[in-house]
């Protein structure tokens, strides 16, 4: 890959069961500055900025010497970026979308997305799953399942129980070789796949499910899926925030 390879943060400041949560400091930096610096150690990528249409956002970010970018509203963080690419980056090969509130997204993660890029040609977007290991992760809603062919690439996204098993009992399986892949909200996109993607309607796949991965499977793009051991920790609760802090601080005195 010859071009420019962009990671980009989107923040909006409203969260529903976290309010600010990107602006929380109790560790001594806020949030969003956690996550682009963990972006920053990706060997892969030529710059990291911050899409924001939080003016609050944008100053904080400035702030610690970040670079950020003001947009408009917009539905999801995949249009706040195609807004940014449109704007400032339009020679960009590859932009990866990285989720603000995961400060402790994994470097690696986002060299491993580009690198699925690179060696899968035909491949429009790279994302992320890691083995299902537990009965609470399989049967949840809110916990997205992939399901992917034989060379990695994805076959479908569902909030239910994809592959379904029908004569062996589940619990069996999730000890062994589990057969269900939880999705990573980790993508990398060919730059010029992402503004066509932006500018398709909402599929009738997505609209059922609400994922928005389902409008490029719809679309007929090729999705290549890499395997993680383990998942980044979202944080949407107090109590996830809880837990990040004195994770951080365990590692601070550690």
């Amino acid at each position: 890959m010859g071009g420019q390879i962009i990671g980009i943060i989107p923040a909006r400041l409203a969260s529903t069961r976290l309010p600010r949560k990107l602006l929380l400091r109790e560790t001594g930096k806020p949030m969003i500055q956690h996550t682009w610096e963990s972006a920053r150690r990706a060997r892969t990528l030529s710059d990291v900025l911050v899409a924001t249409d939080s003016p609050e956002i944008a100053e904080s970010v400035r702030g610690f010497g970040g670079r950020c970018e003001l947009t408009g509203e917009h539905p999801s963080g995949t249009d706040r970026i195609a807004e940014i690419v449109n704007r400032a980056f339009r020679s960009a090969e590859v932009i990866v979308n990285i989720q603000g509130d995961e400060p402790e997204v994994d470097p690696e993660s986002i060299d491993l997305l580009v690198q699925l890029l690179k060696d899968r040609p035909a491949a429009q977007m790279s994302t992320l799953a890691t083995p299902i290991r537990t009965r609470e992760v399989r049967d949840s809603h809110s916990c997205v399942k992939v399901v992917c062919a034989g060379d990695g690439r994805a076959l479908y996204f569902s909030r239910s129980l994809v592959p379904f098993c029908r004569d062996r009992d589940p619990d069996e399986l999730l000890s062994s070789a589990s057969p269900w892949l939880l999705h990573l909200g980790l993508y990398a996109y060919r730059a010029e796949f992402l503004m066509k993607l932006t500018k398709l309607p909402v599929s009738r796949l997505e609209q059922l499910e609400k994922l928005e991965q389902l409008r490029a499977i719809e679309a007929g793009a090729a999705i290549q899926v890499g395997i993680v051991e383990r998942s980044t920790i979202g944080i949407d609760t107090p109590e996830d925030y809880a837990r990040f802090v004195a994770r951080q601080r365990d590692r601070h005195h550690g």
